[in-house]
């Protein structure tokens, strides 16, 4: 029999019969009669349950057929990322006749019911779940529905749904999963919904040096699901907080821009023009793009917000700037042709300057991404944020304005009276006495400041009125200030010299503003301020100082001073001063000084100091006049790179170098002497004369002249099958420079007969960076920053490492550690610390380990008890976390958590863990400690055995360990320590033999004391026998 089917029955999705509104329901009810009357197919749920819980009412389902079939009913349930799951709960047969009622019991999947807890299962987020009753009929191959009806139930999140109470008896595992859900209790994963791209303030210097961020998929399934689906139909929103200092120098400068993998703009784009407009471009599908140029623009000194909002083919430009009067507020909207294509996970971000394009010049603050939705901020609503605030950037630069302006008044009216030749004019203007001395109207009048004022006074006399620059006047501000501290030698003479530090850092000196920025950050004579000496070190950095971009780089690396820890911030810093480094090497001046590790502590290597009065350099001099060449190349190199204390001497250094190549024909002078006169270092460059060095040294085997052979064919001859078989050979040998020129020909697509491979180019960086090679470092650094599609995965962390060597390499760090050396050889112990302590701020190892030596020997005699105690715990423990430090600092630190000077508690568990640390590296003193911590009684954990190789001695008695942890310190490698643990050693062999022969003199006294009588009885008896005897 063929059934008769309406449509209300018709099958149609389980969405559209959920959405029926109540018009079609009556609809159906209608017809639902006249198929009772008819005795047609119907099935319909008389009372579902409103969601899916247990102890529901019976359900009662009312249903007839006009052939024989089956009902069914089933769960249909809809899970987030689009996969339907039908689970089928009862099924019966149906005969033929009039309409019947079944009553019966649904269980639903636990999984629907009840919270996962191990035992039952978790399940994917489930967006909607439906009830379904139908009759069916069974054809040859398959069945066909000839009625349904569906009822929605609501369903719950996971972690809302009640425990479901287990009555069956469980297995262990089953009683294990049990008690991992009572310990343990699962949360949603953290998402990245709202992604803070910059937290903080980042100093921008115009240059190829930003901020690279890039974005992973979501871990849920939802959300994940959600933004895929959004490719082509964006709806999000970029906001972002700028300062701008200067107008962009190029057509274009970089703001914040999108790269893909495969290097090209992706969307957004947004741009700063050289006329103050924003330049935005996105993109759609293939041959798509839109560029899109404000009607505003952006002003200068003033701190603006920027959005851009996408919704879908809308794109809006907004700007709220809150530094101008009145507030400025900007906004446009633009309705594209095309769709918008944005896939946030393809490729990086980039903050400022990058790659292809140099940023803008000021600085960046807080930047926020709202990934799946538009801002929840309304333009009105914009507020500074309070890290903007914290740093009032604006009012610093507007007081160094009203300054300049002053000095330039002040040199202009000086100038003059110089040229006049009238003294004394100038003379009065400085009379404290005199108010009156000048007319009231003149513009020279308005307030000067302390100090900039009377130094413009007394260089624009003294030189006759020519024209004097504010930088000039800085400069000798700062020449001031460390002039009195070299002859103060007290921490009073810091609180002196900072009016002079702050003027000079006003008027364009960088240097002061970093040693303002650290006295600030050190508390050191002054109050501690850190959102002052961040601010400081920000104007320094932006102005391209060395050593505030190191201290900047430090501080975003630790995440100290209240600074956010940022890797991606810190290698955009330190980026920029290897770049600096690099380029500075090969332009040697007296500026610069070698870098070297010199730790206070120790005197082997403080006694090889020298300079050009002292017996080991004039030493190395007689020897060198005999013709040694070892000693030859090492005056030279002394001089050309101001190595061990002594100063700087291209000049001096290129006569030996000469003397060396010429006359003792050293393939290492030769060498030297070969690259000064190919670069044109000190002396007129002379190739010819160059090639003929570098190919002798060559013939004798020296290793880099053939690199520097290479570099010649490449660079001058355009040879590049020479150069490459040069540099493959040099590289087969070891040598640094050719690994990373194989690497740069590789790069740029200039190996013969071969394509561009980065890859290639990389692997060649890495080998370089692995054997030393500052720009090698550099490199590996850069691409590890942003990645390679498909080959090198991005890693931010590691690069922060590489650019950091790099960074700590600079001419200009080598000279501030030696004016620290200087002085302490000088026994000036204050001006010691005031240097070593500007090169710790900047996350030098070494600088950071003689600040906390210099505080730690003298506590009590210049520096107070307590900010000494605070200095050694701050800079010992900064010391040990450095990848490159000294085991010294690990005892000291085991010593101050062993006397309570940490936190005011004897922790003897820390100190022993500092301790073994000392030992792992060999120090024979942290094997010494240990072993006194045994002897008082501590005993040592057993994961801290196991690490030294003792476990086997965790249960042994109480002077077995000592000795061996004495014995390791006896059998180090450091002679001195052979002695005192020798001595150690004995002491508890002796105390071990005491405790033996204790109870051997023990035992005998009891062995006497008993037999004593009856010895003596018998001896009587005997006696008396041999008396009668005798008798």
């Amino acid at each position: 029999m063929t059934s008769v089917r309406f449509g209300c029955f018709l099958n149609g999705s389980e969405k559209a019969a959920w959405r029926m509104d109540l018009q079609y329901k009556y609809i159906c009810r209608f017809w639902l009669s006249v198929q009772v009357v008819l005795a047609l197919d119907s099935v319909r749920l008389l009372n579902p349950p409103e969601e899916p819980l247990t102890g529901h009412a019976p359900l009662q389902v009312l249903y007839s057929c006009d052939a024989p079939a089956f009902v069914r009913l089933d769960c249909v349930v809809t899970f987030d990322v689009g996969n339907i799951s039908t689970s089928l709960l009862r099924e019966w047969r149906c005969i033929p006749g009039k309409l019947k009622k079944k009553t019966l019991r649904v269980t639903l999947p636990d999984w629907l019911v009840y919270q996962p807890d191990g035992i039952v299962p978790a399940s994917q987020w489930v967006l909607s779940c439906i009830l379904r009753a139908s009759v069916r009929y069974q054809k040859v191959d398959a069945w066909t529905v000839s009625a349904q009806d569906v009822a929605p139930l609501q369903t719950r999140p996971p972690y809302r749904r009640p425990v479901k109470p287990h009555q069956v008896c469980f297995d262990w595992g089953g009683l294990m999963l049990g008690f991992r859900r009572d310990v343990t209790k699962e949360q949603c994963p953290l998402e990245e919904e709202t992604v803070h791209f910059l937290s903080s303030i980042f100093a921008s210097t115009g240059e190829l040096f930003g901020i690279t961020k890039s974005l992973r998929p979501y871990g849920s399934n939802t959300l994940e699901h959600l933004r895929v689906g959004a490719f082509s139909f964006p709806w999000c929103t970029f906001s972002m907080w700028v300062f701008v200092t200067r107008s962009c120098r190029g057509s274009t400068c970089g703001l914040f821009y999108h790269i893909d993998s495969r290097n090209d703009y992706a969307t957004p784009t947004l741009l700063l023009t050289k006329s103050g407009q924003l330049h935005v471009q996105v993109h759609g599908g293939p041959n798509e793009s839109t560029a899109i140029l404000s009607l505003f623009k952006v002003p200068l000194r003033a701190w603006c917000q920027l959005s851009l909002t996408l919704q879908g083919r809308i794109v809006t430009v907004a700007m709220v700037c809150l530094g101008t009067q009145p507030r400025q507020v900007e906004s446009t909207e633009n309705r594209l042709s095309h769709d918008v294509t944005m896939i946030d996970t393809d490729g990086y971000f980039v903050i400022g300057g990058g790659r292809y394009i140099k940023g803008v010049e000021g600085y960046f603050g807080p930047l926020v991404y709202y990934r799946n939705r538009a801002s929840p901020q309304s333009l009105s609503d914009v507020a500074i944020p309070q890290v903007i605030k914290d740093v009032n950037l604006p009012g610093w630069l507007q007081d160094c304005q009203d300054m300049t302006l002053s000095i330039q008044q002040s040199i202009s009216f000086y100038s003059l009276l110089a040229q006049q030749g009238n003294k004394s004019g100038a003379d009065v203007f400085h009379n404290e006495t005199r108010e009156d001395s000048l007319k009231k109207c003149e513009p020279w009048e308005a307030p000067s400041p302390r100090y900039g004022a009377k130094v413009a006074k007394y260089l624009s006399l003294k030189h006759g009125g020519r024209r004097l620059s504010v930088q000039a006047v800085g400069r000798a501000l700062y020449s001031l200030a460390i002039h009195k501290l070299d002859i103060g030698n007290n921490v009073k003479v810091l609180g002196e010299i900072l009016p002079l530090l702050m003027e000079a850092g006003c008027l364009g000196d960088t240097r002061a503003l970093h040693m303002s920025s650290v006295i600030y950050s050190s508390g050191l004579g002054v109050d501690k301020d850190p959102s002052k000496a961040w601010l400081l070190a920000l104007l320094a950095a932006q102005k391209d100082d060395r050593l505030a971009l190191l201290r900047l780089g430090h501080l975003h690396h630790q995440g100290l001073h209240g600074v956010h820890a940022d890797p991606d911030v810190a290698y955009a810093y330190y980026a920029n001063i290897a770049k600096q480094t690099t380029v500075d090497r090969q332009n040697p001046s007296p500026e610069q000084v070698y870098v070297e590790d010199i730790y206070l502590h120790n005197e082997e290597v403080l006694n090889l100091q020298t300079n050009e009065d002292h017996h080991i350099f004039q030493w190395l001099k007689h020897q060198a006049g005999r013709g040694a060449p070892d000693a030859e190349q090492a005056i030279a190199r002394m001089l050309f790179w101001g190595q061990q204390g002594v100063s700087p001497n291209i000049q001096a250094a290129l006569r030996h170098y000469e003397r060396g190549a010429v006359l003792l024909e050293d393939p290492v002078s030769m060498y030297d002497f070969g690259i000064a006169l190919l670069q044109g270092h000190g002396l007129q460059k002379d190739i010819p004369k160059a090639i003929m060095f570098l190919k002798k040294a060559m013939d004798k085997g020296f290793v880099p002249a053939i690199s520097a052979l290479a570099w010649y064919y490449e660079q001058s001859e355009r040879d590049y099958d020479k150069a490459v078989q040069l540099w493959e050979k040099a590289d087969h040998l070891g040598s640094p420079d050719a690994a990373l020129n194989l690497g740069v020909v590789y790069s740029v697509g200039l190996y013969p007969r071969r394509a561009p491979d980065q890859y290639t180019a990389y692997k060649y960086y890495l080998k370089a960076a692995e054997r030393g090679h500052i720009r090698g470092a550099a490199e590996v650094a850069n691409i590890w920053s942003t990645g390679i599609h498909g080959r090198v995965t991005r890693r931010p962390s590691d690069a922060v490492l590489w650019a950091k060597w790099a960074a700590e390499h600079n001419g200009y760090l080598g000279r501030l550690l030696r004016r620290a050396l200087d002085c302490f050889l000088k026994s000036d112990m204050f001006g010691s610390l005031v240097y070593y302590m500007m090169a710790a701020e900047l996350g030098y190892a070494a600088a950071q380990f003689n600040v906390a030596y210099l505080c730690d020997q003298h506590k009590g005699d210049f520096l107070d008890p307590v900010f000494a105690s605070q200095c050694m715990r701050r800079y010992y423990n900064l010391t040990i976390q450095n990848q490159k430090h000294d085991p010294y600092a690990l005892i000291r630190m085991g010593d101050m958590w062993y006397e309570g000077q940490v936190d005011g508690q004897k922790r003897l568990q820390y100190a022993a863990e500092m301790y073994k640390l000392a030992a792992l590296r060999n120090e024979p003193q942290g094997w010494y400690n240990l072993g006194l911590l045994v002897e008082d009684g501590y005993r040592l954990p057993l994961p801290l055995l196991s690490e030294l190789g003792l476990l086997e001695l965790y249960l042994a008695d109480g002077d077995t360990l000592p000795s061996v942890l004495y014995q390791r310190c006896r059998d180090s490698e450091n002679s001195d320590s052979y002695l005192p643990c020798s001595l150690a050693l004995f002491k508890v062999y002796l105390q071990d033999f005491r405790k033996e022969f204790s109870t051997f003199i023990k035992y005998r006294t009891t062995i006497v004391a008993v037999g004593a009588p009856v010895i003596v009885l018998m001896v009587l008896r005997f006696l008396r026998r041999h008396v009668l005897s005798v008798n």
